[in-house]
């Protein structure tokens, strides 16, 4: 293949992946999961460990709603 051809395969290579690069940075398009919501998604999985993932996940909520209720009451942890 000649020098020509070379550099016009380059050229046509690099207008393809040019063309394919279909990167949208709007926020609304995909937007990010939470770290909470991707723990959540992973729990009800059937991937192997899923459970203990959502029994962390629970027990993580317990204690957030056990500290909002001491806090609602004035209590303090002892």
């Amino acid at each position: 293949m000649s020098k020509r051809g070379i550099a016009l395969a380059g050229a046509s290579l690099t207008l393809a992946l040019a063309a394919c690069d279909s990167k949208d940075d709007s926020p609304n398009k995909n937007p990010a999961l939470t770290q909470r919501e991707s723990d959540s998604l992973f729990a009800n999985s059937t991937i192997p460990c899923a459970k203990a993932v959502k029994k962390s996940v629970s027990a993580a909520d317990s204690v957030a709603a056990r500290q909002g209720r001491m806090s609602d009451t004035g209590e303090h942890n002892p």
